[in-house]
């Protein structure tokens, strides 16, 4: 790997496991084993790099939020891979990356804030997008608001997250989505 991409790969690990605000270029020099200098000659500024870090990681979330399409059909299959993200990312002792920036968002520049709600919008609009499918297909109830539900499932996925981080587990516990999904599910 190129040092540019070691560089946005160990920062999105700090991003995830430090927040934005607790980490520096002296920790990612650690990390690396570079100088400082060197993070420099590639991200000018934090910020630069946060902007790198959070397009890199939106481009890689956006192709598996197409994956999931392209491998099922089944709205509920999808919504199900949709939850297996955030185990994963508990499973590898990191936030949600969309998490740990929202929980900083008043220390961030305005252009980190600004993706960090893009990154929202983007989950939720995936969300709904699929809800309304699986309601034309009557899997999803009729009577069920996609909106409201997608930010229901995004909000309990995220809590989810930071309660298993508080309490160092390493799976999301997925009972309060699954009780989402039955009462949303047509029988």
């Amino acid at each position: 790997m190129s040092t540019r991409s070691d560089l946005l790969g160990t920062a999105e690990l700090l991003l995830r496991t430090k927040g934005y605000a607790a980490f520096s270029y002296a920790d990612l020099a650690d990390e690396i084993g570079i100088k400082k200098a060197s993070i420099h000659h590639h991200f000018p500024t934090k910020e630069g790099l946060g902007i790198a870090v959070i397009e890199s990681y939106l481009f890689r979330f956006e192709k598996n939020l197409e994956l999931i399409n392209e491998k099922s059909s089944d709205t509920i299959v999808r919504l199900e891979e949709f939850c297996k993200l955030f185990v994963d990312s508990s499973k590898n002792g990191m936030l949600p990356l969309c998490g740990a920036l929202a929980a900083e968002l008043s220390a961030l520049p305005d252009s980190l804030k600004e993706l960090t709600r893009k990154f929202f919008e983007i989950h939720l609009a995936w969300l709904e997008s699929n809800l309304l499918l699986g309601q034309s297909e009557r899997v999803i109830k009729g009577d069920v608001n996609p909106k409201a539900v997608s930010r229901a499932i995004l909000s309990l996925l995220e809590g989810s997250s930071f309660v298993s981080w508080a309490l160092s587990d390493t799976v999301v516990d997925q009972s309060g989505f699954d009780l989402i999904l039955n009462s949303i599910i047509r029988s």
